[in-house]
C-alpha cells in the first residue's frame, strides 16, 4: 500500500496493536518485528531484553516489510540479503557457502529506501503530473469547443459574405438595367425628332406641289416665266449607334477572392504551457493578494443581490457637451463626462461644470484613477496624457505606432489597460501605474486575432479583462493572464456594444447602441436579462459606470443628459 493510501487508512479506521491481547490504538511500529504498538506495548518492548535494540518509530514512519520469498537452492530458506560485489539477492546459507568475505547488504534496508524513492515519485503523480495532464486535456477539450465554435463564425460570416454579395450584384444590375432605359429613352427621343423633321419636310413638299399647280393654272401660267422654282435639299439625319453589351470578365478565382479566404496564419503554434511544479510568478502572487484584498473590502457584497427592477434615482444634464458617448466616475460627487466631438467635461453631480478640455477622443477614452487623476487616450497623436486634481495637463504615455482608443484604470492594482489599434491590428495593452508596459494580449492559443476595435474597456472582480470591441461585435473577455475566456455576441443580429462597465457582484454591464439596450451579464459571460430598454426611456446608450455606491451611470449619444439609477438591492 502507498504511503499515502496508509496515511488515509489510518486516518479512517483505528489502527489495533499487534500485542496479543491487546486492543489500544497501535501508534507506533517495531520495523523489526513489523507489527503496530500501542505506547504501553512500546515501552515494554524496549524493556525486554531480546527486543531493546529493535527500531520503534512513529507508526507512519515505518519500513515496508519485504515481501517473503524462498531461496531456489535452499527452499526452506528466506531471501534477505543483497551481494554488494554480485549483485544478487540470496539467503543467509547461501551467502556463507559461496560469498563469504563479499559485502552485503539487509535486503529489507534496500527494499525500505526503494520503496521511499518509488513512493516519492508515486506521490509526483498524485500530486502535478496527473493534475496537470488532466489540465491540458482540459485545455484541449476547449479548445475543440474553441475550434467548432470559430468554424461555425466562420461559416457564418462566409454566409454573410456571400449574401452581401448577392445583394451588391442585385443592386448593381438594378442599376444597370435602369442605366439601359435612360439610354433607350435618349435614343427614341433623337429618333422622334428626326421622325419629326421628316414629317415637317414632307408637309413642305406637299405646299411646295399646291403651288405648282397653281402656276400652271391659265392665269397664273406668266408667274411660270417670272418665278423661279427652289426646292429645299432633303433634311440629313443620322442613325443612331445602338449600344452594345461587354459581358464582364469574371472567374470562379475572382468570386472566391470577393468572398475572402479561410487561412491559417503562418504562425509558430504556440506550446501549451505547462506549470512547473514549484513555479508561481511574482506578477500572479501579487495580484492574487490584491484580489483577496479586494474582495475582504467588499464585505457588502454579501448582503448585496440584483433588485426585482430598475430604479431612476436621478437625472442631470451636462453643460458644454452635445451628448454623452462616455462617463468615467471620479471621486464622490464628482464626474466626467465626454461627447463625439472631444469635448471633456468634469461636473458634479447637480451638473455644475468644473473644468472642460478639448480633446480629440471620441469612444471609452478616458478613466479616473484611484489616486484622484484622470488619464485619457490622444488617438491622432498617440499618446497618452493625465490630469492631476491640480488640474495640471502631463503627457503619461507614447503609444509609439498604435493608435490608443478605450482606457481604463484598474481598481485592484492600480494598472492602466489601453485598447490600441495599428493599419488592420488590434491588441490590449498593460501599463504599470507608473507607465510602463507590463503585458500584451493580441491573439489566443490557436493565433487568432482576439481584437478589431477594442474602444471600451473595463475590468472584472477576479481580474478578467473586459472589452467592448464595435468592429467584432461582440464582447471579449480574458483573463489577467491574457487567455481568451468567451466572447459575447448579443441576443441576435445586429449586436454593436459601446459602453461597458462591471459592478462589485462581478456582473457585466454592456451598451447595445442600435438596439437601445443594456445587457447584463454574468462574470462567466452568461445572459442574464436586459437591464434598460427603451421603456425606461432609453434611446441610443453610449457610456455606462458603476460608482462606489452601486449607482449606475448611463449617458445616451443623442441628449447631453446622464441618468442615475439603482439596480442592487
Amino acid at each position: 500500500m502507498c504511503e499515502s493510501s496508509d496515511e488515509q487508512a489510518a486516518g479512517q479506521h483505528y489502527l489495533v496493536c499487534g500485542t496479543e491481547d491487546c486492543q489500544e490504538n497501535g501508534q507506533f511500529y517495531c520495523n523489526d518485528c513489523h507489527r503496530p504498538l500501542c505506547e504501553q506495548c512500546r515501552d515494554q518492548h524496549l524493556k525486554n531484553p531480546d527486543t531493546k535494540t529493535h527500531e520503534i518509530v512513529p507508526y507512519r514512519y515505518r519500513k515496508q516489510r519485504l515481501s517473503v520469498e524462498k531461496c531456489k537452492h535452499h527452499p526452506t530458506r528466506n531471501i534477505d540479503i543483497f551481494c554488494q560485489e554480485c549483485q544478487i539477492a540470496l539467503c543467509l546459507k547461501c551467502f556463507t557457502k559461496e560469498h563469504q568475505g563479499h559485502k552485503f547488504d539487509d535486503l529489507e534496508e534496500i527494499y525500505a529506501e526503494k520503496y521511499a524513492l518509488w513512493q516519492g515519485e508515486f506521490s509526483k503523480i498524485q500530486k502535478y503530473f496527473l493534475p496537470t495532464t488532466q489540465a491540458l486535456k482540459t485545455d484541449i477539450e476547449e479548445d475543440v469547443t474553441e475550434i467548432k465554435k470559430i468554424m461555425e463564425s466562420i461559416r457564418t460570416s462566409i454566409n454573410a459574405e456571400a449574401e452581401s454579395l448577392k445583394n451588391l450584384v442585385d443592386e448593381v444590375t438594378s442599376e444597370k438595367k435602369k442605366h439601359t432605359h435612360t439610354m433607350e429613352k435618349s435614343l427614341l427621343k433623337m429618333l422622334k425628332s428626326q421622325e419629326t423633321t421628316y414629317d415637317d419636310y414632307i408637309a413642305y413638299l406637299g405646299k411646295m406641289n399646291d403651288e405648282f399647280q397653281e402656276y400652271l393654272s391659265l392665269t397664273n401660267k406668266k408667274l411660270l416665266f417670272s418665278e423661279t422654282l427652289r426646292i429645299k435639299t432633303i433634311p440629313e439625319t443620322t442613325r443612331p449607334v445602338p449600344p452594345v453589351f461587354t459581358k464582364g470578365k469574371f472567374s470562379k478565382d475572382d468570386i472566391s477572392k470577393l468572398l475572402g479566404s479561410v487561412i491559417v496564419p503562418n504562425i509558430k503554434p504556440e506550446k501549451r504551457k505547462i506549470q512547473p511544479m514549484e513555479a508561481v510568478t511574482t506578477h500572479m502572487k501579487s495580484t492574487e493578494k490584491q484580489l483577496e484584498q479586494t474582495n475582504e473590502k467588499s464585505n457588502v457584497k454579501q448582503t448585496l443581490s440584483l433588485s426585482s427592477s430598475v430604479t431612476k434615482v436621478r437625472e442631470y444634464s451636462v453643460p458644454g457637451v452635445g451628448s454623452v458617448w462616455h462617463v468615467s466616475v471620479d471621486k464622490p460627487g464628482r464626474l466626467w463626462v465626454s461627447d463625439y466631438r472631444g469635448n471633456l467635461v468634469q461636473t458634479d453631480l447637480q451638473g455644475k461644470q468644473l473644468q472642460k478640455i478639448q480633446t480629440s477622443g471620441r469612444y471609452g477614452y478616458h478613466t479616473a484613477t484611484q489616486d484622484g487623476d484622470l488619464i485619457y487616450t490622444d488617438k491622432g497623436k498617440k499618446k497618452i496624457y493625465r490630469i492631476t486634481p491640480d488640474r495640471k495637463i502631463t503627457e503619461f504615455i507614447n503609444t509609439g505606432d498604435w493608435k490608443p482608443l478605450g482606457v481604463y484604470s484598474s481598481r485592484i492594482n492600480g494598472d492602466i489597460l489601453v485598447g490600441m489599434i495599428k493599419d488592420k491590428e488590434a491588441k490590449v495593452t498593460r501599463y504599470s501605474k507608473a507607465g510602463k508596459e507590463i503585458q500584451n494580449i493580441q491573439r489566443n492559443n490557436q493565433g487568432q486575432k482576439l481584437y478589431s476595435y477594442p474602444h471600451y474597456i473595463t475590468e472584472n472582480i477576479n481580474g478578467d479583462i473586459c472589452t467592448s470591441d464595435y468592429h467584432k461585435q461582440a464582447v471579449v473577455v480574458v483573463n489577467n493572464s491574457g487567455h481568451h475566456r468567451f466572447s459575447y455576441t448579443g441576443q441576435g443580429s445586429g449586436f454593436y456594444p459601446y459602453g461597458i462597465c462591471t459592478d462589485v457582484l462581478g456582473h457585466i454591464l454592456v451598451c447595445d447602441y442600435f438596439s437601445h439596450t443594456v445587457h447584463l451579464l454574468d462574470q462567466d459571460g452568461g445572459f442574464l436579462y436586459v437591464i434598460l430598454s427603451p421603456q425606461q426611456g432609453i434611446t441610443s446608450p453610449c457610456g455606462v459606470c458603476v460608482d462606489d455606491e452601486n449607482n449606475l451611470y448611463v449617458g445616451q449619444g443623442n441628449t447631453n443628459t446622464v441618468t442615475v439609477y439603482k439596480y442592487l438591492q
